[in-house]
């Protein structure tokens, strides 16, 4: 496929440098259905991206999209803040019948806003309200938000200089794997903990993903987080999951702690929970937490109703069994093969591939040949990107929904890439 770099004018001379991913993708996109974009020349695009993980169920998702079209036709409310709607009420009884109630998980349920940077500053200001203490503990490579008390628990350098004043009350520990299992786990975590001249002040909560997306799919093995689960408890503070990315469905499971088999005090969802791509977050925690006083935390978009409406339409879609789930950890099985495969075709690739479900990474040495792999997959009609510390990982993250076909035309798109930029 050739594909004609369009005219960027408006967006060259009009948009904010800071746009990032229409410089990878030199594309003016139009239309999308399921797995695939299409762009204003009619170029078709294979889409591993989903959106950053927000279209988990694919684009424009018939079922959802009915739905929403529906519910507008009838002038439903869009714009509610937080008061009762109709559309509210049906989602958080969609989500207490089909997620809450068969795990039985008993969480409250908390709008924050429409972002997950907002459902994760609404869990660390509960936490610490909770606790009266202000240290938050995050891990290395962790990816958490844009909004400084985001970064302050978030990794990334370069992330973390965008914000143009120190970030305090964070301190990190390493991630499961990080010291390549030479130390025991949480040994240093304990340490400091344990004494009284370390200068860690007690924690408040702790804040992990099971799978650092942004930070290169870096898993935590079930055990390190059971682990992680019992030191929380033992020392008196929150155990905060991540589950923007990882959640809905992502990793096979609703949520990507059931593996594990642990409760955490809170959670954080966000990304697919709207199920169309619509703005929309939730902040879940234990009922003895909801300590907020009435307007405590608020915001004027933390009731998008009409992602109520969609969100409602993909739990009862995708949820009330467990089809789905199941369906994800087939694909991923296609994914792995795939990847070995690869891998044995190019034995520089030594350092490997990881993941779970349907988030998927392949590792290369030099960030250059990663980005070298995307860049060439886009032009062969693939989007992919990259992650991790030095962007070095290339990271696969297809919808849900995607049939075998499809994520076969993917991956065959990605060994070639491989293979052309060797």
């Amino acid at each position: 496929m050739t594909i004609t770099p369009p005219a960027l004018s408006v967006f060259e001379t009009l948009e904010s440098e800071v746009r990032s991913y229409c410089r990878s993708w030199p594309a003016v996109f139009d239309r999308a259905q399921g797995s695939y974009l299409f762009d204003e020349d009619g170029h078709r695009y294979l889409d591993f991206f989903a959106g950053a993980g927000a279209l988990n169920y694919g684009h424009n998702n018939p079922v959802l999209k009915r739905a929403l079209i529906d519910y507008l036709e009838r002038d439903g409310i869009t714009h509610g803040l937080d008061m009762g709607t109709t559309a509210k009420r049906a989602f958080l009884e969609s989500f207490q019948d089909n997620v809450l109630r068969p795990r039985d998980l008993p969480y409250k349920v908390m709008f924050p806003g429409p972002t997950g940077t907002n459902a994760v500053e609404a869990a660390l200001k509960l936490a610490r309200k909770v606790k009266g203490r202000e240290a938050i503990v995050s891990f290395t490579n962790a990816f958490h938000g844009m909004s400084l008390g985001s970064l302050a628990v978030t990794g990334n350098a370069f992330k973390r200089a965008g914000a143009g004043i120190p970030l305090v009350h964070g301190t990190p520990m390493p991630f499961d794997n990080y010291l390549d299992g030479q130390v025991p786990d949480f040994l240093w975590f304990e340490r400091l903990l344990e004494d009284q001249g370390s200068g860690l002040n007690t924690p408040a909560a702790v804040i992990v993903e099971t799978v650092q997306g942004e930070g290169g799919i870096n898993v935590a093995r079930p055990e390190w987080l059971r682990a992680l689960a019992d030191l929380c408890k033992r020392r008196d503070m929150l155990l905060i999951v991540d589950d923007i990315q990882m959640g809905c469905g992502r990793t096979g499971a609703f949520f990507s702690f059931e593996e594990a088999g642990i409760t955490p005090d809170i959670v954080t969802l966000s990304k697919s929970i709207g199920g169309y791509g619509l703005p929309m977050s939730l902040t879940l925690f234990r009922p003895e937490l909801d300590v907020w006083e009435p307007g405590e935390h608020n915001g004027t978009f933390r009731g998008n109703n009409p992602a109520f409406v969609t969100a409602a339409a993909a739990l009862d879609t995708y949820w009330a069994d467990g089809q789905l789930e199941k369906q994800t950890l087939v694909r991923g099985e296609q994914i792995e093969q795939a990847l070995i495969a690869i891998r044995a075709e190019h034995p520089g690739l030594e350092t490997g591939h990881r993941g779970r479900g349907l988030v998927w990474g392949l590792e290369f040495g030099d960030p250059d040949r990663a980005s070298a792999v995307a860049a060439r997959a886009f032009e062969l009609g693939l989007l992919i990107e990259t992650s991790g510390p030095r962007n070095e990982v290339v990271k696969l993250l297809p919808a849900l929904t995607i049939s075998p076909d499809e994520l076969d035309e993917g991956l065959r798109i990605l060994a070639r890439a491989v293979r052309e930029t060797a």
